[in-house]
């Protein structure tokens, strides 16, 4: 089997670049299956290729290639002094002398078209060079329709707009290359996120080993105030930890033994010891940022069907200007007018806007969400989100938070406090997770210092012991009613309880009844808002799916405001509930832990998991996951998606709409180059800045 070889791009600054960078890549014998992302600046591809083979496919734009996992700290470059705006900024001296030295009455015109040559060849070297290698090998591309209307300018004499043209080219690849850039930091800020060494005791002894070269069971020394630089599991210490570039809370969290750290992470208050449980290319991060990675390289249904138009369409545009230049003159018009309005159709067709309008609105939503703690999987999954119409959402774990939490603690007389420690003491002998909910909800109050002999766990009705030589039954109503007589008023306390969907346990002590307590998998205080704000959005049905009892989930639906409640389903049942619901709204979301529900999230049109954060299968099988385990997160998805789909529509219609515009003019004959190249550079900062909106989207 062939290997996979990545590496990062450096200056690779348009959309037509990378499909032309990909495309010689491609033309190397010994190489296959070559993918160029655009939105990551990544190369990928099978076979065997050397850097000088790859630096000569790229040598048309000066595109390097360094290794995938160095760490290069991109240079701060003050604005004024990189190399395309001084190329800008000299371009335009040159056309000031030039407009100077025309409006001047001097004897010798030269002077002025000297400037204005110079002009073109500072402003336009790099750019006749590649586009005169196009033309030879009859590839028309961006560079190669402005190289040869500019230099069919000069020839008829139009040596003043053919200057200012390249001019505003200039201006035009300078902003592009900018705003590229601010699309893309969103990567660059998530590959920046885990420090590249940390302090590490082996062998009794304290290291500081770069990342690379830390291995499992390594145990890091985490400082107040330090980066956490890999995943682990905290061996000792007690501290929180600001997990915001990994889950997007914004709340720290408080880490204590035994709990799950991430990469990336910040330590806040106490000193930590980490053992480490991944690599540095399996931690929680590395897969975000390659997840990312891959989903701005996938090619949205927009983007696919952009670049299948830009494909016919730079011929065409050629064929009109040819037509343009011809066809008039043939019928006794000026053969210098009239060949100028067809070079002019050549600077206004430029695919450039058109052929970044889709890849930077994805590039920068994918980003954006990343950073809010959100992973969305490809451009695919981003533009079907915006079309949900329902949403399925499992309960346990989803709509509530998945385990259980004591709600309801009712006694017959007042001993309140000895009855709670009797009980605990004996639910402390048990793995019964709600026998975990109760000793947790003790615990908060006071610690159990009972003790406990006899113990007895009885299949499916409870379990009792005595706590300091007193009997006491922990154990369903039911298991209750045959051991005693339940006073009238808690047993109708007790079927009000589970009208609501709790689970009750009654408490015996001595043979005498003496307390009821209520359990339930207590509702996320988030749910309800949620489900009003997706409503608000537009999503026309929300539907439970849930293996629990109808009586338990019709109570947490009521709480949230879900109608539809579809409860007693298997996996299988899930499935097929989703797949009904496709068929009566559409395209359906479904919202489920990423494990259990993985046939339900596999047919809906989009599966999004519940905690992505160190969770493996919710990464691998999900199409979009909320690493915090945040519901909130859902109805800014939504948000985000739906903008997309807007802004990539509003950028197809500028792009394709100036240009329209533009060569209407042809008509009157008032096409200029001038106006041809305001039209290309105002389409293209328009579809930019109109995709960089996306990075004001927000939870």
């Amino acid at each position: 089997m062939t290997s996979k070889t990545e590496y990062r791009l450096e200056n690779l600054t348009c959309a037509s670049c990378a499909m032309k960078f990909e495309n010689n890549v491609k033309k190397i014998s010994s190489v296959s299956d070559v993918i160029v992302n655009f939105g990551a600046s990544k190369l990928s591809f099978e076979g065997d290729a050397t850097i000088d083979e790859l630096l000569e496919a790229g040598a048309f734009d000066g595109i390097k290639v360094v290794p995938l996992h160095k760490r290069k700290p991109d240079p701060k470059i003050p604005f004024y002094r990189r190399k395309e705006n001084v190329v800008t900024a000299i371009s335009l001296v040159f056309v000031l002398l030039g407009l100077f030295f025309t409006h001047k009455s001097v004897p010798e015109p030269l002077i002025a078209t000297g400037f204005f040559a110079a002009a073109i060849v500072v402003g336009g070297l790099s750019m006749f060079i590649t586009g005169i290698k196009n033309l030879v090998k009859l590839e028309f591309d961006m560079k190669t329709l402005m190289t040869i209307a500019i230099i069919g300018a000069a020839i008829i004499g139009e040596w003043q707009e053919a200057a200012v043209v390249v001019f505003l080219f200039a201006v035009s690849e300078a902003l592009e290359a900018y705003s590229m850039n601010k699309a893309r930091q969103s990567i660059r800020q998530l590959m920046d996120i885990a420090p590249s060494s940390a302090i590490v005791r082996r062998d009794g002894e304290l290291l500081e080993l770069l990342t690379e070269d830390i291995q499992i069971n390594d145990v890091l020394i985490v400082k107040p105030g330090q980066k956490i630089a890999m995943d682990g599991v905290v061996k000792n210490g007690y501290s929180t930890v600001n997990q915001a570039p990994i889950t997007g809370e914004s709340v720290p969290v408080l880490k204590n033994t035994g709990d799950e750290v991430f990469a990336g992470t910040l330590n806040e208050e106490g000193a930590l010891e980490v053992t480490v449980t991944k690599l540095v290319n399996d931690t929680t991060i590395a897969k975000i940022i390659h997840l990312v990675e891959e989903a701005q390289a996938e090619k949205a249904p927009s983007q696919k069907f952009v670049d299948k138009f830009a494909k016919y369409y730079t011929p065409a545009i050629i064929g009109v200007a040819i037509l343009v230049a011809i066809v008039p003159p043939l019928f006794g018009a000026d053969w210098q007018t009239w060949i100028y309005q067809g070079l002019a159709v050549l600077v206004v067709g430029c695919p450039c806007a058109l052929v970044i309008s889709t890849p930077v609105a994805i590039v920068t939503a994918i980003g954006n969400a990343a950073r809010q703690g959100v992973l969305i999987k490809g451009g695919a999954h981003l533009e079907e989100m915006g079309r949900i119409t329902a949403v399925a959402f499992d309960k346990t774990g989803t709509l509530t938070k998945g385990y259980p939490e004591v709600t309801d603690f009712l006694t017959v007389d007042d001993a309140r406090n000895d009855i709670l420690q009797a009980v605990a003491a004996v639910e402390s002998m048990s793995q019964h997770p709600l026998a975990r909910a109760i000793v947790t909800f003790v615990q908060e109050k006071e610690p159990v210092k009972t003790t406990v002999t006899d113990f007895q766990s009885v299949t499916g009705k409870g379990a009792y012991a005595r706590v300091n030589g007193t009997l006491v039954h922990v154990g369903s109503i039911q298991w209750a009613t045959e051991l005693v007589q339940i006073p009238a008023t808690m047993k109708e306390q007790a079927e009000k309880l589970q009208l609501t969907g709790k689970s009750v346990m009654a408490v015996l002590i001595d043979q005498s009844f003496q307390a009821i307590i209520a359990v339930t998998d207590p509702l996320r205080e988030e749910s309800e808002d949620v489900l009003h704000k997706l409503k608000d959005i537009g999503i026309r049905h929300t539907v439970m799916l849930t293996g629990d009892d109808k009586r338990t989930a019709e109570a947490i639906a009521r709480q949230v405001g879900v109608t539809d409640v579809r409860a007693g389903l298997m996996p299988e049942d899930k499935l097929t509930a989703v797949k009904g619901l496709i068929g009566q709204y559409g395209r359906v979301a479904m919202v489920g832990d990423g494990i259990n529900d993985a046939p339900a999230l596999a047919a809906s049109s989009i599966g999004i998991a519940m905690g992505g954060a160190g969770t493996d299968a919710a990464l691998e099988t999900a199409d979009i996951a909320l690493m915090a385990d945040d519901l909130r997160q859902l109805p800014y998805t939504m948000k985000l998606s739906r903008k997309t789909l807007q802004i990539i529509k509003e950028n197809i219609m500028f792009a394709l709409g100036i240009k329209i515009v533009a060569l209407l003019l042809i008509i009157p004959g008032w096409l200029t180059l001038w106006i041809a190249i305001f039209a290309d550079m105002g389409a293209t900062l328009l579809v930019v800045l109109n995709s960089l909106r996306l990075m004001r989207i927000h939870k």
